[in-house]
């Protein structure tokens, strides 16, 4: 993965730095993607169904086409050679146009280490490589693995960012004991389906955006620290000039527990029963190690 950096020719430009994709990508991908597997993306400004904003400081940002991933895979025991890898706007890691033998294309996620030419395949019994997908009771202890799903059929969930990847840990009683990127280890169920790898772009959490014009175009807006608000907006709020927030617990908006190592997770979920051991709060879990 090759890193470029600016030089220093204004301020912004100082600390800024790009992934060069070009050493990245396939030299055959063209400037717009499949337009049959493409879609229209509106944004939504961090707001639901409702109109109520949940993700704050989001907005404007470039206008995108949404690529539609196949993230089930269901075309079992079909070779599939990937075409083209390409750069998606909407997620971390690059995703790859894949034909398979029928002649059928889709999108799906790239792994590390695979590139145009090469073939995977989908199936019960295909062999454990790089690429290939198969249900976690398969697969050995100790292997990388992402595209994981929580329920057969149901579509991967987890392991899918750049850089990213989950560990087959143990094959215990019908169920796969997998470390997840977030250093927990939980419990899921044998059949579910998982490929082999981890995902493509590792560099991502290495880039500098720099400039906070660069972080316009890509849809965030400028956030106020909450110890900047009135005490009715935020409850770190108030007080004269840089006081302290009050209280031992860092808190959101809406009162919640944050950051601090604090315990987020809910009590009573319904999936604790599958936690064979939490994830441990620091450097591990997001951000640049």
């Amino acid at each position: 993965m090759i890193m470029k950096k600016y030089k220093p020719t204004s301020p912004g430009r100082r600390d800024g730095s790009v992934i060069d994709y070009r050493s990245e990508l396939s030299p055959l991908a063209k400037k717009s993607p499949h337009k049959p597997l493409t879609g229209k993306m509106r944004s939504t400004g961090g707001r639901n169904s409702q109109g109520r904003i949940t993700n704050w400081y989001r907005g404007a940002g470039n206008k995108r086409a949404y690529r539609h991933i196949d993230n089930k895979y269901e075309k079992h025991n079909i070779p599939a050679k990937l075409e083209s890898i390409e750069y998606d706007p909407n997620r971390s890691g690059f995703i790859a146009l894949v034909c398979y033998a029928d002649g059928e294309r889709r999108y799906v996620l790239v792994p590390k280490e695979m590139k145009v030419g090469d073939v995977f395949e989908v199936g019960e019994n295909v062999k454990v490589k790089t690429g290939n997908r198969m249900p976690l009771g398969k697969i050995p202890t100790g292997t990388k693995i992402y595209n994981l799903e929580l329920k057969p059929r149901a579509g991967s969930r987890l392991a899918r960012s750049a850089g990213n990847y989950a560990e087959v840990v143990a094959h215990d009683s019908g169920y796969t004991q997998v470390r997840l990127p977030s250093s927990e280890i939980r419990k899921i169920i044998s059949t579910a389906w998982a490929s082999v790898g981890e995902v493509s772009n590792s560099a991502h959490r290495l880039v500098s955006i720099g400039k906070a014009g660069r972080a316009r175009h890509m849809g965030l807006r400028p956030k106020t620290r909450g110890s900047a608000r009135n005490a009715v907006d935020h409850p770190h709020g108030g007080g004269e000039s840089r006081s302290p927030r009050g209280h031992r617990r860092s808190r959101t908006k809406q009162g919640r527990p944050t950051g601090k190592g604090q315990k987020t997770r809910a009590p009573k979920k319904y999936s604790n029963k599958f936690i064979v051991s939490r994830r441990k709060p620091g450097k591990i879990m997001g951000g640049k190690r």
